[in-house]
């Protein structure tokens, strides 16, 4: 059984996020003094009295407007709703009660699940009196709080754990998380809406609906999946909303917690330098990487141009030669299939462990094969290797003298792992330390 889920809805900026953060006990929503910041659900691992628990931010509900990003933002909440094993209902105790609020307890009502109702803006004893109000909504008892303050949090959660039933948690490990990354509008929620048979992301032909970095469950033939939706990363010329540039924070974070980072490029513009620039971040964190090529039913073909494609890919990114290339259409499902497989290939090489006489046995080969240089009267030596963790897959070997490693030989050195193990689509972590021979 998963971990119960709770959802906070409530119509928009009434203080959601700041509830979710306050709760989440980090800044994962972003907080924004501006209505529809937060669009789509996003997800954290919440505890109160040893009560684990999935927190869901929530988009604001509009029931009423026309606007597409306010109607889709009511579609991701009621999503979110029938997810949920617990609701929190969060309304503004400052302005009152509203006509939407009335709206949003019809549809909660609707669902049947356990909602506890939250005032929120309740930052002082005088205010108090403004709780009242809420009981004609006609859902249980009004609970007062102040989620920038802190304040009345302990009984909201006493009272959302109360509904819970008995849980057993699944082990996070048991997930392979994977964040797709890419420009925005290359089509990264529309593949990732595909692959879970739901539209879960937000999708419309407005670069950056995607602002924040939005987990999915997925559980399939190949393994337990977390899918991570990132908003686009742009240039920073053009990152002048404070908004946008949370979401690039957040978009490294997220690239920081996978497991596996899909690259996701759009086949009519190519790679780009915003391209290069985020799945640098994951190269240099040794991650496990797979360059997916969106849109290649928009492309003209004929029997090389997708290995004429490919070549100058790996042109355009020569630091990720050990990332496989799968060229898809998220739009109809060209390929997709392939995209999980390919996915765990990368997560299962990510996680492997070399036994060390076998690595030892691989790098006397090479040693031999290819003279080590030498850096003044000092030829290098390497003593014996062995691997310290996974996830990168991480080496150490030991060496006479770390000055005589010259770059080029330690390019000979990964490359001989790779080609002896099979290290496809992770990147690798290799350190040398020196230890004198009489240490050994």
């Amino acid at each position: 059984m998963a971990k119960p889920i709770v959802a906070i809805v409530g119509r928009p900026n009434v203080g959601k996020s700041t509830l979710f953060n306050k709760i989440a006990g980090q800044r994962i929503s972003i907080v924004e003094d501006t209505p529809g910041v937060t669009r789509d659900r996003v997800y954290a691992d919440a505890e109160w009295l040893n009560h684990h628990f999935k927190l869901i931010d929530t988009g604001g509900i509009e029931p009423k407007s026309e606007d597409i990003i306010f109607r889709q933002m009511k579609r991701q909440a009621n999503l979110a709703i029938e997810m949920a094993n617990v609701i929190i209902f969060i309304v503004d105790g400052k302005q009152g009660l509203a006509d939407s609020d009335r709206e949003v307890a019809q549809m909660l009502r609707k669902s049947q699940k356990p909602v506890v109702l939250a005032v929120n803006k309740i930052d002082s004893m005088k205010e108090e009196a403004n709780v009242f109000e809420f009981f004609n909504i006609g859902i249980g008892t009004p609970i007062s709080i102040s989620a920038s303050q802190g304040l009345g949090l302990g009984d909201l959660l006493d009272e959302v754990i109360s509904h819970f039933d008995k849980y057993s948690e699944d082990e996070e490990d048991e997930y392979i998380r994977i964040a797709f990354v890419g420009k925005p509008n290359v089509g990264k929620s529309s593949l990732i809406n595909r692959l879970l048979g739901e539209e879960r992301s937000i999708v419309t032909n407005i670069p950056g609906t995607t602002r924040d970095s939005i987990d999915s469950y997925l559980e399939t033939d190949q393994g337990k999946f977390i899918l991570v939706d990132t908003a686009g990363l742009r240039r920073k010329s053009r990152i002048k909303e404070d908004i946008e540039r949370y979401s690039a924070i957040r978009t490294i974070a997220s690239i920081e917690r996978a497991d596996v980072v899909i690259l996701m490029v759009d086949a009519v513009d190519g790679v780009s330098d915003q391209d290069e620039k985020i799945i640098g971040y994951a190269h240099d964190m040794s991650k496990a990487i797979l360059v997916v090529v969106n849109k290649w039913d928009l492309i003209e073909k004929d029997q090389d141009t997708m290995k004429n494609y490919t070549n100058q890919m790996r042109w355009d990114l020569k630091f990720l030669s050990y990332a496989p290339f799968i060229f898809i259409s998220a739009l109809t499902g060209q390929r997709t299939h392939k995209i999980l497989e390919e996915a765990k290939k990368c997560y299962d090489n990510y996680s492997k462990k070399i036994r060390t006489a076998v690595l030892n046995d691989v790098i006397s080969k090479a040693l031999l094969a290819k003279e080590p240089p030498i850096k003044g009267t000092t030829r290098l030596r390497i003593y014996y290797g062995t691997q310290t963790g996974t996830k990168p897959p991480t080496f150490v070997f030991f060496v006479n003298d770390k000055k005589a490693m010259h770059f080029s030989y330690e390019r000979y050195i990964e490359n001989q792992l790779r080609k002896s193990f099979d290290f496809e689509g992770t990147g690798l972590k290799i350190n040398y330390r020196e230890r004198k021979r009489e240490e050994r």
